[in-house]
């Protein structure tokens, strides 16, 4: 790889070296092995901490609608014929991370709890996780559409879902102590 923007090839993966591929590998967590959409997850969940102490669930918010913008973009570039859903794409899991952690940021910011937003982060991690590598319906719909918005959706639905269970247990375990 001689200059930013060039296209070469790194143990038979098409690498770009461009701003597409720095969004869409997260800064190049995506390169981690094993598991990269999990490291991706884990790198999202860290970089929600900031997001959070600087700016709240609002900043949290505008973090998923820019992730999943410049993820459709960035992800068009990534994407081959050969290779749909390349898994060293990992700004999904950052936006849908965001999104099952937007839940625990705007309840626990309403009770003015934000240092439980530590503990209540594993669980939306968990969470995010399960339905991403389960992808139950409507999940598996977003993800058979192989282009760059189901590579994003399926994990924007994975979020959702999160974000649903999380609200849940959280809104039981905060009004009944259970």
């Amino acid at each position: 790889m001689r200059k930013f923007g060039a296209i070469a090839t790194w143990r038979g993966i098409r690498v770009t070296t461009g701003m597409a591929r720095v969004i869409a590998t997260f800064f190049f967590v995506g390169l981690l092995k094993p598991a990269p959409g999990t490291w991706g997850s884990a790198a999202a969940a860290l970089v929600a901490l900031p997001i959070m102490l600087l700016g709240g669930p609002i900043w949290l918010a505008f973090g998923v609608a820019l992730s999943f913008a410049l993820g459709v973009w960035a992800t068009a570039r990534e994407i081959t014929p050969s290779e749909p859903d390349p898994s060293r794409v990992v700004i999904d899991e950052v936006a849908g991370q965001w999104l099952a952690l937007l839940p625990v940021a705007f309840m626990l910011e309403a009770l003015g709890q934000g240092a439980a937003f530590y503990g209540a982060s594993f669980l939306a991690f968990g969470a995010f996780r399960l339905f991403d590598i389960a992808k139950p319906w409507p999940v598996s719909w977003a993800d058979k559409r192989h282009d760059a918005w189901g590579v994003m959706l399926d994990d924007i639905l994975a979020g959702c879902l999160a974000g649903g269970c999380v609200w849940a247990i959280l809104h039981v375990y905060l009004s009944y102590g259970v």
